[in-house]
């Protein structure tokens, strides 16, 4: 593949995950304020999509302190996500200019690793939190605490360290690029 071509994917790539961190911050607060359309279309990312699906129709209607701090309880993981996202946007912009083995590209992509590690513990802290602020109101015996692993978790982190692995080579690569430029 050409440079121009693989220049011309990064760039595209950067603009795609730039749409892809706005588009999840929007649907997230977007599936609070309207569950009953994100339920009929399967809307939902990860923890919002879990506590919704966990709610009956009438627990759904929730109050506006409740959609608004579950809407912010939510968006902690997501924004850890969007941090690493933004990270992996810039390494798309560094090859885009040609940065194949700079050190700032291992950087970058260390980020990423340690951001998606970060989102899934972050949203296993926080859905035992969301799980009892949406049901607060509901009638004793209807609350619920929920706490869950799941398999995409799993997933997820081992993904995490594969980045985390990867980003460390690309450092060495840098590393040794950097030195074979001074002797030649």
């Amino acid at each position: 593949m050409s440079s121009n071509r693989l220049a011309l994917y990064s760039q595209r790539m950067a603009v795609i995950t730039l749409v892809f961190i706005i588009t999840m911050m929007v649907l997230n607060a977007g599936v609070w304020l309207f569950p009953d359309v994100a339920s009929e279309y399967g809307l939902g990312f990860a923890l919002t999509e879990r506590q919704l699906s966990s709610l009956s129709a009438e627990a759904m209607r929730l109050t506006g302190w409740q959609c608004l701090g579950a809407m912010l309880l939510s968006s902690i993981p997501l924004l850890a996500l969007a941090f690493g996202l933004g990270h992996l946007r810039q390494l798309f912009q560094r090859y885009a200019q040609g940065e194949y083995f700079s050190s700032e590209a291992a950087v970058c992509l260390g980020k990423v690793g340690r951001a998606v590690a970060l989102w899934v513990l972050l949203d296993f802290l926080c859905e035992p939190f969301l799980s009892l602020l949406v049901t607060i109101n509901a009638p004793v015996g209807q609350r619920l605490l929920t706490l869950s692993v799941t398999a995409p978790s799993f997933v997820a982190l081992f993904l995490a360290a594969c980045i985390a692995i990867i980003a460390r080579i690309l450092s060495r690569a840098s590393e040794v690029d950097s030195e074979n430029r001074t002797f030649v």
